[in-house]
């Protein structure tokens, strides 16, 4: 496996994997790799010729400096586990050298629509940020296949719906969250749990399991649903950002004469914030 952080060695080297008859194959991640990150990087193994994966913890997301801080950066570690897994190309730019100019003065990518609820609500600015750096990466390595992960499931959408509007030339696949044995989903931001809140973290799976188990079973007072789980999540020691249930396919809110449902949750414990979300 290569690793560079130079944009200009990046081209360089795809450029010849490319003329070669290569497709690319591209995971875009922030670092601190866990088992749902690799399943991604098997993912595009599966349907690729070479994988490149980037690691780089992008500010432009970020809408508090103290989390931006906070993330972990496990370079080293990363590298290890994904020259095991069979990659390619790692790239890790130096934030100061991936960006052409200050971020004030940046062009930005706004995806309307799907971004403008949930976490577009609670993190102003986060998506604009995510869409901006994915589309830079998709310029700079131009791969034929790029993954992500359905625990970010808005994100996901966003990046479907700017694909298609602005014509870029990847398919977007997507692989299905991966959960510890007792069903919290795998996140680099578990990792800032404390022991008393990683016991409580998996209620809430259970709880967005039990909001889907009532809609499957007829429900359909979707904001009276909605209301009693975030009852139960409260009560289960979180604090509650919100719990909704929307239509899969854009994210507004579900109404009767919606069939294809995700619930999505975002909660605090303590100073962590979770995300999940379950299809229905």
């Amino acid at each position: 496996m290569q690793q560079i952080k130079e944009a200009r060695r990046l081209r360089a080297l795809l450029k010849a994997q490319s003329g070669a008859g290569k497709s690319i194959g591209f995971v875009p991640t922030m670092g601190n790799l866990h088992e749902g990150h690799l399943s991604l990087v098997r993912r595009a193994r599966a349907l690729t010729d070479f994988v490149v994966v980037s690691i780089f913890v992008n500010p432009l997301q970020f809408d508090r400096q103290d989390d931006l801080d906070a993330y972990p950066r496990t370079l080293e570690a990363d590298a290890r586990l994904l020259e095991r897994a069979g990659v390619g190309l790692l790239y890790a730019p130096d934030p100061d050298d991936f960006y052409p100019d200050e971020a004030d003065r940046l062009t930005r990518i706004d995806v309307p629509v799907v971004t403008e609820r949930l976490e577009g609500a609670a993190r102003p600015g986060h998506f604009s940020g995510v869409a901006t750096v994915v589309a830079r990466l998709f310029n700079l390595v131009q791969p034929d296949i790029a993954v992500f992960g359905e625990k970010d499931y808005q994100q996901l959408r966003m990046i479907e719906k700017m694909v298609v509007d602005l014509g870029m030339p990847v398919t977007i696949m997507s692989e299905p969250t991966v959960r510890e044995a007792d069903g919290l989903a795998m996140s680099s931001r578990n990792s800032r749990l404390s022991e008393a809140e990683r016991e409580k973290a998996p209620r809430l799976y259970e709880v967005l399991k039990k909001v889907a188990e009532v809609v499957r079973l007829g429900g359909r007072d979707f904001r009276k649903i909605e209301s009693k789980g975030a009852e139960l999540l409260r009560s289960g020691g979180f604090r509650v950002d919100y719990l909704e249930i929307c239509r899969a396919t854009d994210l507004q809110p579900a109404t009767g004469r919606d069939t294809e449902l995700i619930v999505l949750a975002a909660v605090w414990l303590g100073n962590t914030r979770l995300i999940d979300n379950l299809r229905v």
